[in-house]
């Protein structure tokens, strides 16, 4: 599934589980940019991502979990965040190794 549309899913599956309407998000955005973000025909600033995800009430990477989640259906929510916890890991190794320099 292309990313937008795997974005577009979470964005409306989120907003349904949470019982929010398009009109709850009026005041960071329009009805009709809402719309256009859950039909995929937009794609959201990283910016508007974390206005949404407040409203919403979730971290804005549970957004974007949520999102790869529909992108890649064969990949596990473990399997996901442990691809995660394993970059971070060593980008935070190499940038403390980096500051002993």
């Amino acid at each position: 599934m292309e990313l937008k549309y795997a974005f577009a899913a979470a964005l409306r599956d989120l907003r349904f589980s949470r019982k929010l309407t398009q009109e709850d998000f009026s005041g960071i955005s329009s009805r009709t940019y809402l719309s256009t973000l859950e039909r995929g025909m937009k794609s959201p600033t990283l910016e508007k991502i974390d206005a949404i995800s407040t409203v919403l009430g979730v971290h804005p990477l549970t957004l974007l979990t949520k999102s790869y989640l529909n992108k890649e259906p064969n990949l596990s929510v473990r399997e996901l965040l442990g691809r995660v916890e394993s970059e971070l890991a060593t980008l935070l190794h190499l940038e403390k190794d980096v500051g002993q320099e």
